[in-house]
């Protein structure tokens, strides 16, 4: 069974091969642990089909076998070439000339040059981003229904989505949805992670406001197998008249349950869930920055749904803005974030590492409320004047954790 690490060599011939050899054992033992990948040599004849490839360039005076190899590499679609070096026998001068070349093909590149331990930690990063680039591979993403009015900056380049990350995107008529959810029956069990104990402190309009939720979340169940999806955002609020329901509580099972899920429309924030999630395990908190303090960094996001599987405890509302149906209020804990956004069309991003400070329940705002004060660097501009200034739409993404050079080496 293949390995996810392959690494690859360019050796030249006026070198002693016994001499090459006992260097590179003893440099990949140094970094790799023994059975971790699989060695292939001069054989580029399966370079492109792991998670992580890795070019060991051994030796100086290599610069002319990987051009030979070059036309054939970029035909079967690589785009980014990582070049590792033993810092012996020249093996860094020729990378240095060989990524020079690259970036004048308008290509990727980066060579790997260190200590063990920093180059074993950057193969351990791009491993990760290499895995979950190729676990988006192939995906589909249902667009129900075509972004709310009011998002007039959120809208998608599929094509370009395609190409970076092979996910398909797919529309989803609104009326399908809607015939879905009235077809469907409605839910008379409670799902995970409700309780009793959690619809009687709701009260009784949002307790019977709960199988009404669930027969909604049925429909958009059946759209998900009807198109194959593995992910989607939905026109939600075209539900609150036709329906007379919300569809917070099925996009908080949907993500729990692994399914990226989106509210109105939203196709940027849906594909920043679906990054987030491919490289985190987490979907993340889709949500509105409600107020900003440039002077602190400290940002307030809410929004009326909330992924089950990052909070703690949970509670239920009526919907923010409509003041029907169930919203969701959760409680997620404090500590590390990542906030995250990418644009439509994949030109754009932006990833600022902070900490979430607390959790509140103002009555005048969407239900899950969390403050995160931003991460500063004297080397870098304050990132909450990014909101302010040039942001991405309005819905970002907070995912639990430290993960900003991981979504980055996942966009490159």
């Amino acid at each position: 069974m293949a390995k996810d690490i392959a690494v690859f060599t360019l050796t030249s011939a006026l070198h002693d091969e016994l001499s090459v050899k006992r260097v590179s054992s003893g440099f990949l033992g140094g970094i790799l642990p023994g059975g971790s990948y699989d060695f292939c040599g001069k054989d580029f004849s399966t370079f492109g089909q792991r998670p992580l490839d890795l070019i060991y360039v051994r030796t100086g005076g290599t610069e002319g076998l990987f051009l030979k190899l070059f036309p054939e590499l970029v035909k079967r679609g690589v785009r980014k070439f990582n070049l590792l070096t033993s810092g012996k026998s020249n093996s860094l001068a020729a990378s240095m000339e060989i990524l020079s070349y690259l970036r004048l093909k308008g290509l990727e590149g980066e060579i790997i040059h260190g200590g063990n331990d920093a180059v074993s930690s950057r193969i351990g990063l791009l491993l990760k981003a290499g895995t979950a680039r190729r676990s988006m591979d192939g995906m589909r993403l249902g667009v129900m229904g075509k972004p709310s009015d009011w998002l007039i900056a959120s809208a998608a380049d599929p094509e370009a989505v395609k190409a970076k990350f092979g996910i398909e995107l797919l529309d989803v008529p609104m009326e399908e949805v809607k015939a879905a959810v009235d077809s469907a029956e409605a839910g008379n069990g409670l799902p995970f992670p409700l309780s009793a104990e959690i619809l009687e402190k709701a009260g009784a309009k949002v307790s019977a406001a709960v199988p009404g939720a669930m027969k909604i979340h049925e429909g958009f169940r059946r759209i998900i197998s009807s198109y194959s999806l593995d992910g989607f955002t939905v026109r939600c609020f075209d539900l609150l008249g036709s329906i007379g329901n919300t569809g917070c509580l099925s996009l908080a099972l949907f993500n729990a349950m692994g399914i990226p899920a989106g509210c109105e429309g939203d196709v940027p924030a849906l594909l920043s869930m679906t990054i987030a999630k491919a490289a985190t395990g987490h979907t993340g908190f889709m949500a509105n920055p409600s107020r900003i303090d440039t002077s602190t960094q400290e940002i307030l996001f809410a929004h009326c749904t909330v992924p089950f599987d990052i909070v703690d405890s949970v509670e239920l509302d009526t919907h923010f803005e409509s003041g029907i149906g169930v919203g969701i209020r959760g409680h997620i804990p404090e500590g590390p974030v990542t906030v995250f956004k990418v644009s439509g069309d994949l030109s754009r991003a932006f990833i600022a590492e902070g900490t979430l400070t607390a959790n509140q329940a103002e009555p005048g705002l969407c239900r899950t409320q969390i403050r995160v004060t931003l991460d500063t660097s004297p080397q870098e501009p304050a990132p909450a004047g990014y909101f302010l200034s040039h942001p991405i739409g309005n819905h970002h993404i907070i995912v639990p954790g430290r993960h900003r050079k991981l979504l980055e080496n996942i966009l490159k």
